[in-house]
């Protein structure tokens, strides 16, 4: 985490970030991948709302949050967060990228 010094919090960049690799995530997806509790992900992802830098959407029983496109400084941000991710261990790289939303096929090999 290289960002955290300046976000201040090393979950807020874990949100930044996947955000920015996925375009969309959840509390409990996040904290999934990253293989921690949700509820600090949960609260991050509301303070990041109320200072309008990502907005939530309903999704059946799921809150989906991506970011705000008329947060002034989108651009700038999602180039901050790309140059972290560039810096990222290429397996972590790989896993944030790759972005697998249906379940595998029964017998598909992994």
């Amino acid at each position: 985490m290289m960002l955290e010094p300046i976000f201040g919090s090393k979950n807020r960049e874990r949100v930044l970030v996947f955000i920015q690799a996925r375009d969309t995530g959840y509390a409990r997806e996040i904290a999934r991948f990253f293989d921690t509790d949700h509820f600090p992900i949960q609260k991050q992802l509301v303070r990041l709302e109320n200072g309008g830098v990502v907005v939530s959407k309903v999704v059946g029983r799921t809150v989906l949050y991506e970011f705000n496109p008329r947060y002034a400084l989108l651009n700038e941000l999602k180039a901050m967060l790309d140059k972290a991710i560039s810096f990222y261990p290429e397996d972590l790289q790989e896993r944030l990228l790759m972005n697998r939303r249906r379940p595998r096929r029964r017998g598909k090999p992994e």
